[in-house]
């Protein structure tokens, strides 16, 4: 039998829980709540802002057309996007390359009192930079440690982070991939670039399985979320968001003065 979405506390693996997992909802209604968590993000994203003393980093990972960016427009569709910054992580420039791995990922960390996203991550240095051979084993294995130590340094300063695994199936994988060529107006996602990465399916599982075990500690958890169904996915990416930021307990910061001496005329 296949497991339930998680939140990865020990060593997993991935052909052990089901892409399209639902939980047995109803897809209206669980749209519905949704729609809720959305608003209730928006909510909370002013209390950040107001005190501004802990930022929030959304941060996803997933194969291609798992649904990365359908998750930002949904979860974030009621949040003021002044108060979100965006990150999308190709290959590095010659400046980038010129830095070790982190460098652009820190200066991507949202300020306080903000959200951010990452579509894509540092994580990159051990998927892609891994499976296509761009750096050797000796250098991608020891990238595990420091992106833990940077991701405790992140938490340690007041950065909420949320890791979303989105655990998309192959033959849905190829389902969007044939939307992309039969809808003219999804032609322009589809590059040829997305069906060499598929021809490598099972050397990015493995890579894929092998992050999860070694970068999800107690500072920063690894969510696995079953993204063949875009409305469950959203959901669970909605509803531990909000749970993470009403955890912080935010109030309206007092005034820096005393309003009641003041009139308005």
């Amino acid at each position: 039998m296949k497991k339930q979405p998680t939140i990865i506390q020990g060593k997993i693996r991935l052909q052990d829980f089901d892409s399209d997992y639902c939980a047995g909802l109803d897809k209206e209604k669980t749209k519905e709540k949704t729609a809720e968590y959305g608003r209730r993000i928006g909510e909370l994203q002013q209390l950040l802002y107001a005190n501004s003393r802990h930022a929030v980093l959304l941060m996803f990972q997933g194969m291609d057309a798992s649904g990365k960016d359908g998750s930002v427009r949904r979860v974030l569709e009621s949040v003021n996007p002044a108060g979100v910054e965006t990150a999308n992580f190709k290959v590095p420039s010659d400046e980038e390359r010129a830095h070790d791995f982190l460098w652009r990922h820190h200066k991507a960390v949202p300020r306080y009192g903000n959200i951010g996203v990452s579509n894509r991550s540092h994580y990159e240095a051990v998927l892609a930079e891994r499976v296509l051979k761009i750096v050797p084993r000796a250098v991608w294995s020891r990238r595990y440690g420091q992106i833990v130590d940077f991701e405790k340094m992140l938490v340690e300063n007041n950065v909420v982070l949320l890791k979303f695994y989105l655990h998309l199936g192959k033959e849905e994988q190829a389902e969007r991939f044939r939307e992309r060529l039969a809808n003219p107006e999804k032609n322009w996602k589809f590059s040829h670039a997305d069906l060499k990465t598929r021809q490598r399916w099972d050397d990015y599982i493995t890579a894929y399985q092998d992050m999860l075990n070694a970068t999800s500690h107690a500072h920063a958890r690894w969510h696995l979320v079953p993204a063949d169904r875009n409305w469950y996915r959203d959901y669970i990416i909605a509803r531990t968001t909000v749970q993470a930021m009403e955890g912080l307990k935010m109030t309206w910061p007092k005034p820096k003065e005393d309003l009641s001496k003041i009139t308005v005329i």
